[in-house]
């Protein structure tokens, strides 16, 4: 991994429009700080390499170098990454009254993690009207309030920060890809700290396709409904094209264009819709708004569905062939899209030392998925 300083992050991402606000890079330092969605360097700093960097996401990420540490096997062409398996999974208790999204798989997933000490605190993510903030919980009836689907990015790693910061050593996230692939980053330990422990004991990923700016989208939606009404959003997956708000008497419904003018130019660099870098990762499931779609990754991951299983937490169903391929075929555009674009700004497997990657990838499985 080539590591810069928070001059050369700062030039590299936030300056070229690639930074996510995933929270990486806050609250490790007193440099960076994250405001309505957005991450700002407040200060400059002349150390030749740091954390900022080394951790972020959208800098000189090596796909093979994470795939070789977290699972042994060089990075491939499979849309949806490494996993076990893939199933259709649903929440059965002790979610029944919970406001969650689609069958309620992560929070039960993260409750029981916290319920039987696999971990010892859970960075989710909540809000605050509609600002999504990130919050640690250690109490597991309180994963529960942290439910639903935010869609506006969040810098929930700072969470993950202060969390190490005071002293856990088992820590659970819940995370979206680019937020999932900067705790990789972390993980790979690169500053090579002779005391460095891998706090993250269980990573949850969320299907994303993209998120939207909320400095944007925020005055949009609260010209239409009272803020503190709103109890969760969902975005339907294909046909639909619309944004369901659901409010404390019925549901209403935005155009889908409308909310995609909303997307930060970040999103357009993402090659990662399932989060390939997590134990378990969990989507909506075609057809079925009351399942999901969960993919096991991990030992680890799997273990804590057996869990859920054997104590009747969670039900767990074959996933239709048809639904596999699609989702796959959903991942492998995103990944194309992401690739091109990146390649496009030359910011993709660059040769020149005076240039700064974004990602890096055998160029013979970039070919496989871009033709």
């Amino acid at each position: 991994m080539r590591i810069f300083g928070s001059n050369e992050m700062a030039a590299d991402v936030i300056q070229r429009g690639l930074c996510v606000g995933c929270g990486a890079c806050v609250d490790i330092c007193p440099y960076f700080r994250s405001y309505r969605g957005r991450t700002a360097m407040l200060f400059p700093c002349t150390l030749p390499k740091g954390k900022c960097h080394a951790f972020c996401p959208r800098a000189e990420v090596d796909l093979d170098e994470l795939s070789l540490q977290f699972f042994g096997l060089s990075y491939g062409d499979n849309p949806l990454g490494t996993y076990i398996s893939v199933k259709a999974a649903r929440g059965i208790y002790p979610v029944q009254n919970a406001s969650f999204q689609a069958g309620g798989t992560v929070s039960v997933l993260a409750w029981l993690a916290l319920k039987n000490r696999h971990i010892e605190v859970a960075v989710l993510t909540d809000r605050e009207g509609l600002l999504p903030v990130p919050r640690l919980v250690t109490d597991p009836d309180d994963v529960f309030s942290c439910a639903s689907s935010k869609y506006t990015a969040a810098p929930t790693l700072s969470a993950f920060n202060k969390a190490v910061r005071e002293g856990y050593k088992r820590i659970g996230v819940v995370a979206t890809p680019c937020q999932v692939i900067g705790l990789a980053q972390r993980r790979l330990n690169p500053m090579a700290e002779s005391d460095f422990m891998d706090c993250a004991s269980l990573v949850i990923g969320l299907f994303c396709t993209w998120a939207v700016d909320f400095r944007s989208f925020e005055p949009y939606i609260s010209g239409r409904f009272a803020v503190e009404g709103i109890k969760k959003m969902d975005i339907p997956p294909p046909p639909a094209q619309v944004m369901e708000v659901y409010l404390e008497k019925g549901k209403a419904e935005l155009p889908l264009n409308d909310i995609r003018g909303f997307i930060p130019a970040g999103c357009s660099y993402c090659w990662d819709m399932t989060a390939e870098f997590s134990d378990l990762s969990v989507g909506a499931l075609e057809g079925r708004p009351d399942m999901n779609t969960l993919i096991i990754r991990t030992e680890r991951g799997q273990q804590l569905v057996w869990q859920a299983l054997k104590h009747g937490y969670l039900q767990v169903e074959e996933l239709p062939v048809e639904n596999l391929e699609h989702l796959a075929e959903a991942a492998k555009n995103k990944k194309k899209r992401g690739l091109m674009k990146l390649k496009e700004d030359g910011l993709f497997n660059t040769d020149d030392p005076a240039e700064h990657a974004c990602l890096r990838m055998m160029p013979e499985v970039a070919e496989k998925i871009i033709t």
